[in-house]
Formats: C-alpha cells, structure tokens, sequence
C-alpha cells in the first residue's frame, strides 16, 4: 500500500510540473541573459562565428529582445521546438532573421520568458 501511494504521489508531480501550456504561433517571448556565458537551448551562431562576421562579439545585443513564435515543431523525441523572429523585424546580429529554440527547455533555464 505505501509502495502505491508513494508511486500515485510522485506520479501526480511529474505531471503537474510537466503540464506547461504548449506555444502557440503569434505568441510573444522576452530573450533574457543565460546563465551561462553562452545561449544552451537558443541556437545562436558562437561567438567565434559572431567575430568572423564581424557583426558583435557579445550576446549583450539580444538581451531583453522580444521575440515572437513564427513556427512550431516537434521532434520526434517529444520535444518542442520553436522558430523565433524578432518583434520589431530587424535582424539577430545583423543577419540572422530567424532563429531555433528548444521551448521547454529554455523556459525552464530562464533563457526565454512569456509576456503578455
């Protein structure tokens, strides 16, 4: 009985902290700065390709951006995948009109966040 209710009680959290509302195409999204030096789950060009470019060295231009979800897609690994274009229409870096990102993963590493 207790093997059961312990089974019931972690089930019940998995799912309450794996239900996140799914993204929607139009939905507007805030870049936030990583916690890392680099972006993990927005997939931004690195730094070293920034500088060959010679477009910015620093990801300091796309924090606080806001973003819209122009494109969703899942994988077939059940993640969801989201394609990103800046709110006002210019470009990431200059050049860069779009860009891929892992939804969950990126909320929940504070990355991206939902505005209203």
């Amino acid at each position: 009985m207790k093997k059961l209710l312990f089974t019931i009680i972690l089930l019940g959290c998995y799912l309450v902290t794996s239900a996140q509302n799914p993204p929607k195409v139009g939905d507007q999204l805030t870049i936030k700065a990583p916690h890392a030096h680099t972006f993990n789950y927005i997939k931004f060009p690195k730094p070293n390709i920034l500088i060959k470019r010679g477009t910015v060295d620093r990801y300091k231009s796309v924090y606080e951006n806001d973003v819209l979800v122009d494109d969703v897609e899942t994988a077939k690994n059940g993640d969801t995948y989201v394609i990103l274009k800046k709110k006002d229409g210019s470009k990431f870096f200059g050049y860069l009109s779009e860009v891929k990102a892992n939804y969950a993963k990126a909320l929940d590493a504070g990355e991206i966040v939902t505005t209203k």
